[in-house]
């Protein structure tokens, strides 16, 4: 008999989750991790980074307390404060989740995971000791690390990946911030609120690329205000760290300029690279396209019983999507017939200020899908709330079919947006149509009101705009 109904490798949002889901449908799981339970997300990604810009967020209420009608002395960021509370906030996440383990019976097997079969997993512990264990089934949940490039090599000290940024010894005085997806625009803004002078390069025209334009736009223009040097259409080229502080080259491929930055400390957040490595997959012939394991709609590769899941998969690298993959991975291995994920209808959101949350087409992929829109946006400039709040900064924009009412596609910057967004998933979910959106009452005073008011500006019924 198998040790195991299932192993899990890799103790992520994906895996963790999955090896609940797993046990509560009677299996007796494992899951091997290496580090720490929970993974890269609740230890040094997702969690310990909205500690830090909540710390951030804190700070600035309190820079701008008189604004409030409040009289409060002058304030200092802590920062060995700050990173201190987000590694507390980490600790206890990933304290949490071995208590779920116990709880759901789970047996924790602490080391290097890797396939010796199809059936059988090589446990490698720190000490180097190797126990193999066999399971019915095994899912790879490996997870992602931060990409490196020949022109930002890191060397954990002034060039330096997210793990590093949430964790320095000291806060640097200047920082450049090379990639200005959702992490570099994250870290961006944390750094600049609490004093940094931060410089943000990207290589593409607009920063946040994988969001509406009109999104990207905004919150450029809100960093500049904040004082961050944006630079976009540009590379760095390299990073001279002989000497006391960092000079980086920076080319403007558009005006083919050059130009030189001097700072502390250099952040490379130019993506990242899936965890395929001593795996055990080549031998095994698993399949592996631009760098993914290839799967079916329930996430079995093309070796029975071998599964994979999350950012070593293709997909959006989000901790959502891990979980929703896990369970109904694991759902189909415990023979239910769950439904296969709507990759349409996945929620993105970046932490920065002001937030941003999508889901479905941008305005540019729905003209190129060859719909006929019809498109509502409300600012929060005209919102009560948000005036209220002091937070009057964005808009929610939505885009919906013509024809049929479908809305195809939300896309929202402001204060709290990545609360609000679950709202349109659940709608796009449902195939509710921008009339019937209309006629749903939102509460007043509320920043949700701004869904509701993007939907009538799109049918020409908008009351407070």
């Amino acid at each position: 008999m198998a040790d195991f109904d299932l192993i899990v490798i890799g103790s992520g949002p994906g895996g963790y989750v999955a090896a609940i889901r797993a046990s509560q449908l009677g299996m007796n799981v494992a899951v091997v991790e290496r580090e720490s339970l929970g993974g890269i997300c609740l230890n040094w990604g997702c969690i310990p980074t909205k500690a830090l810009l909540k710390s951030a967020q804190v700070f600035e209420y309190i820079q701008h307390a008189q604004d409030y009608g409040i009289k409060v002395g002058s304030a200092k960021a802590d920062f060995g404060g700050m990173i201190g509370r987000s590694r507390g906030v980490a600790d206890g996440m990933s304290k949490g989740i071995s208590f779920l383990f116990r709880k759901n019976k789970i047996t924790v097997l602490n080391g290097h995971g890797k396939l010796a079969t199809a059936s059988k997993v090589e446990v490698t512990a720190a000490n180097g000791t190797k126990k193999e264990y066999t399971a019915k089934n095994v899912l790879i949940a490996t997870g992602a690390r931060s990409r490196e490039i020949a022109s930002l090599p890191q060397d954990g000290k002034k060039i330096i990946g997210y793990r590093e940024a949430m964790s320095l010894a000291k806060q640097p005085k200047s920082m450049v911030v090379v990639g200005a997806g959702a992490i570099g625009v994250e870290f961006a803004y944390f750094y600049n609120a609490i004093g940094t002078e931060v410089t943000l390069v990207e290589y593409a025209p607009r920063l946040v690329t994988a969001e509406d334009e009109e999104v990207s736009k905004e919150l450029a223009r809100n960093y500049k205000k904040a004082g961050i040097k944006v630079l976009t259409n540009t590379g760095a080229e390299s990073v001279d760290t002989s000497g006391r502080k960092c000079k980086v080259t920076l080319k403007n491929h558009k005006k083919n300029t050059t130009e030189v930055i001097t700072c502390d400390v250099v952040l490379s957040a130019v993506g990242y690279m899936p965890n395929l490595e001593n795996v055990g997959l080549e031998a095994l012939g698993i399949k592996i396209e631009k760098h993914t394991i290839v799967v079916d709609e329930f996430y079995q590769t093309n070796v029975k019983g071998v599964y994979a899941i999350g950012d070593v998969v293709h997909g959006p690298a989000l901790a959502h999507v891990a979980s929703a993959e896990g369970i109904i991975c694991v759902e189909k291995i415990a023979g239910h017939d769950p439904e296969p994920l709507d990759y349409n209808n996945i929620p993105g959101c970046t932490y920065c200020s002001p937030e941003i949350a999508s889901v479905g087409y941008t305005e540019a992929q729905a003209k190129e899908a060859g719909y006929d829109l019809k498109i509502g946006k409300f600012p929060f400039s005209a919102s009560g709330k948000a005036s209220a709040a002091g937070a009057k900064q964005g808009f929610v924009k939505l885009i919906f079919d013509a024809k049929y009412g479908e809305l195809l596609g939300a896309h929202m910057i402001g204060a709290n947006v990545t609360e609000m967004i679950a709202e349109i998933v659940a709608i796009r979910k449902l195939e509710t149509t921008g009339h019937e959106l209309i006629k749903t009452v939102h509460p007043h005073p509320t920043m949700s009101e701004a869904v509701m008011e993007a939907a009538a500006a799109a049918y020409g019924e908008v009351i407070h705009l």
